[in-house]
């Protein structure tokens, strides 16, 4: 297979996956997260196979949306020695993927690796980051606010991760695209509030 024909595998391998995901981790975000990669990574000078595919990828065996990470992860391996994926290719993908998540508090090592964490973070922001918030907030069950237990609450993790973002990029070109989707949260933020405390 050539690159190309490597990446359809790898979508279609994802979409198998995640087409039923309702927390906003689904086939679309991995579609997003990997657009927005590949044009990062032009800009950035990455090696686009590399930054589009670990885009791809980036949440298969993430421990909050999957019963059995390890498995997944393994299967993963599996499929891209399927797809001939050759041993230096698998080791950058998965590297790059490694370190994405904020909730791992890392910056990966690799410039593909901070490419895919800059387009991930970009999916986040904006308006698709603030359908996202409450997509997963509703499925995993929490309440959108509370005046006294903001804790655990869907517009508390904007505080606690949203907001955050801007500042926490590893690129120029994602922090230029991010300037507005930030603006867009704190005009949000500011609206909610001032909604909510006309109803209470």
């Amino acid at each position: 297979m050539n690159k190309n024909e490597k990446l359809k595998a790898i979508r279609d391998y994802v979409s198998g996956i995640f087409e039923d995901d309702a927390t906003g981790h689904d086939f679309f975000h991995m579609q997003r997260v990997a657009e927005a990669a590949g044009k990062i990574a032009e800009k950035e000078g990455a090696n686009l196979f590399i930054s589009k595919a670990a885009a791809w990828v980036h949440d298969i065996g993430d421990t909050k949306l999957s019963d059995d990470p390890d498995e997944d992860k393994r299967e993963l391996q599996t499929f891209f020695l399927s797809i001939s994926c050759t041993a230096e290719e698998i080791a950058l993908i998965t590297e790059a993927a490694r370190d994405v998540s904020f909730s791992k508090g890392k910056v990966p090592q690799s410039l593909e690796g901070k490419v895919v964490q800059d387009a991930d973070r970009l999916d986040a922001l904006g308006a698709v980051g603030i359908a996202r918030t409450f997509a997963y907030g509703g499925a995993k069950g929490q309440l959108i606010w509370h005046d006294q237990n903001k804790e655990g609450t869907s517009i508390q993790h904007f505080y606690d991760k949203l907001l955050k973002l801007k500042g926490l990029l590893n690129t120029a070109s994602a922090a230029e695209i991010a300037e507005e989707r930030h603006l867009f949260l704190e005009q949000f933020l500011s609206q909610f509030f001032e909604e909510w405390q006309s109803q209470t």
